[in-house]
């Protein structure tokens, strides 16, 4: 894929229909908190309600159709210091460098854009390779296993830590 075709940007009501698409197939929402998106309506509420308030969650685009999302949530107090990335890809976009690129167009905007985050972090199921793959292109760093760390669709998973230093994009 001509990576000049992706672009990344904030999700609009007119993207339900292609976030219908990957959002409602469950090969990309197998390690996503929330589960498939099953009718247009909810694609939109989701849009309207999660997406575009949410602090940086981005829609990746090919020929401006969403085909996954980008997201950056920094977190507050003392940990204001981080962020949590998290990211989606329809499937048939897999295995073609586009998260990694969409990654390394997001990181020195979120840098810019949230002056106190200094560490990004992802957390990845273990058996999530592709995702472990997409991260260490990118230059993330696995820091460790965090056994039996959270419930996802149900049942309770060992995940990798990842993180990338704002001091590794300077």
């Amino acid at each position: 894929m001509d990576h000049s075709r992706i672009s990344l940007r904030p999700f609009k009501a007119s993207d339900a229909d292609d976030f219908l698409k990957w959002g409602g197939d469950d090969r990309v929402t197998r390690y996503l908190r929330w589960n498939s998106i099953t009718s247009k309506e909810e694609a939109l509420a989701y849009i309207e309600k999660v997406a575009i308030p949410h602090p940086w969650r981005q829609s990746i685009c090919v020929d401006d159709c969403s085909i996954g999302y980008v997201s950056v949530k920094p977190e507050s107090g003392d940990y204001r210091c981080k962020a949590h990335v998290s990211y989606a890809l329809a499937a048939e976009y897999w295995g073609q460098g586009i998260v990694a690129e969409a990654l390394r167009r997001a990181i020195p905007i979120v840098f810019k854009k949230f002056p106190e985050v200094k560490r990004l972090e992802a957390l990845v199921e273990e058996e999530n390779k592709g995702s472990q793959r997409v991260l260490h292109k990118v230059g993330f760093v696995m820091g460790g296993v965090l056994r039996k760390y959270a419930f996802c669709k149900g049942d309770i998973k060992d995940f990798l830590i990842f993180s990338f230093l704002a001091t590794a994009h300077d």
